[in-house]
């Protein structure tokens, strides 16, 4: 049975006269990974910092890993990790000094085993014993997720974890992200990059101003947004005629020999098209479902196109 790891109702929080949480709602399974994602000022690391005890709500509830935010928050801090936009490793020590510290400071007994197997975790063995002044940038973003995992906490919050890194590294660590979640470890991911979100979460909830503003799997996300539609291709232009007069609906191109007929991106409406295909001996080429990206629903939802993105 599945259980929730956070539950959020009407999270508020201003400062002075801005509002930067107005009643927020969440609800984040166990073993799962979430993200949230939203422009910058929509509020995504004033909520990071709730959750994580670091501020106080104005106004709502919250409980982490069982602990209410509030009235329980060393049960809260006891039960997570947090790893932020830039690695917190001391470069005067080695990784494995590093490591050794953070179990140090939980109390972990019998902490040598657990570094050993947190370093070949992340492939680092071999640099274990080298000064962290002397780490790539991959390589500390590396140290900083497996110091977070010292004492093993049940949920991890990721404010954007890959910010800066080259795309091998952030695939690694995309790795990395996907094997907690699937031992269990429930990730809060907060990103800049829309297609990290879009591989790595079960669940997207979008903030904008303060408010949710939409939530859902990336596939529910990307079929509330107009644009999605099958493509057919035919051999021969005969065969196009026949299939633009069955499909009156659908966008021709006669260069390509391609039919675009809108779709809402469903198994069902695919069937229903196939099924009239069908009907009058009709038999594509090829055929392709194309639906919005992310990019779309973050435009579509917020007004503007993700800058960070674009940015990048």
């Amino acid at each position: 049975m599945t259980t929730t790891a956070i539950a959020a109702s009407g999270l508020r929080k201003a400062y002075r006269d801005k509002t930067v949480l107005d009643g927020i709602d969440l609800e984040v399974p166990a073993g799962t990974v979430f993200s949230l994602l939203g422009p910058n000022g929509a509020g995504k690391t004033t909520t990071v910092n709730i959750l994580t005890t670091l501020i106080r709500p104005d106004g709502g509830t919250a409980q982490v890993a069982g602990h209410d935010i509030t009235a329980a928050a060393a049960g809260v801090r006891s039960a997570i990790g947090v790893t932020g936009q830039f690695a917190a490793v001391d470069e005067l020590l080695t990784g494995r000094e590093n490591l050794r510290l953070i179990a140090d400071l939980k109390r972990v007994r019998s902490a040598g085993p657990i570094i050993g197997e947190l370093l070949e975790r992340f492939d680092l063995t071999g640099s274990a014993d080298t000064l962290v002044s002397a780490y790539s940038g991959g390589m500390r973003r590396k140290l900083d997720l497996a110091m977070t995992l010292v004492g093993s906490p049940r949920v991890i919050f990721l404010d954007e974890p890959t910010t800066g890194l080259d795309p091998r590294s952030r695939r690694t660590l995309w790795d990395i992200v996907r094997g907690l979640a699937a031992a269990g470890t429930t990730i809060f991911l907060t990103t800049q990059y829309l297609e990290e979100a879009d591989q790595l979460a079960s669940q997207i909830a979008v903030l904008d101003q303060g408010r949710i503003v939409a939530r859902g799997t990336p596939a529910e996300l990307k079929r509330q947004v107009p644009g999605s539609h099958i493509r057919l291709q035919f051999t021969t232009s005969a065969d196009l005629d026949a299939a633009a007069r069955v499909l009156p609906a659908a966008a021709r191109n006669d260069q390509d020999l391609t039919l675009e007929v809108p779709g809402d991106g469903t198994v069902q409406s695919l069937r229903a098209l196939l099924a009239r295909l069908d009907e009058y001996s009709l038999n594509p080429q090829d055929l392709s479902v194309h639906t919005p990206d992310l990019d779309d629903v973050f435009l579509a939802l917020t007004g503007h196109p993700n800058t960070e993105e674009i940015a990048r």
